[in-house]
């Protein structure tokens, strides 16, 4: 478990924000020296909590109209790790997590059209060995998207006790 003082809380807000931000001007707008914030940023880094930095591109502008929530049903748990390698294999798939409840996984997916989506479901998904079947959930907007709020990890300790 990570504890976060001010200094890393703020680093993080800034860099979430903006990951191109030059590390003096983060330094600039905690008034902090920049070699703290580079320290500070390479410590984030060892320990797993800043993964990356990256471009957030606009999927619908780029052609996918077409965003789908998918439940997948196993034939049996053993099937898991096997259907998860498939999965890996198709690149309209954004993200795939083990979830409880009446599906074993559930995945996200952007496709081009909802034809387009019939094919990786029908062509590709429903192919891969243990998976026994799919619910579709079609998403017509996001509404909004965040990352975890970094505001709250002041109040974390409260609930650790």
């Amino acid at each position: 478990m990570h504890h976060f003082d001010y200094i890393d809380q703020q680093i993080l807000i800034q860099i979430r924000e903006d990951a191109r931000k030059p590390f003096s001007q983060i330094a600039d707008d905690l008034k902090i020296s920049n070699s703290l914030v580079h320290q500070r940023i390479r410590k984030l880094k060892q320990q797993g909590v800043i993964k990356k930095a990256e471009f957030v591109i606009d999927e619908k502008r780029i052609g996918f109209r077409t965003k789908s929530y998918v439940g997948i049903r196993l034939r049996e748990a053993r099937y898991a790790e096997e259907v998860v390698d498939g999965l890996k294999k198709i690149p309209e798939i954004q993200e795939c997590n083990f979830v409880s409840g009446n599906y074993a996984i559930f995945i996200l997916i952007f496709a081009f059209d909802n034809q387009h989506l019939r094919k990786i479901l029908y062509e590709q998904i429903h192919h891969i060995d243990g998976v026994a079947g799919t619910d579709s959930f079609i998403c017509f907007d996001t509404n909004f998207k965040r990352q975890v709020s970094l505001d709250s990890l002041t109040k974390k300790d409260k609930y650790d006790q």
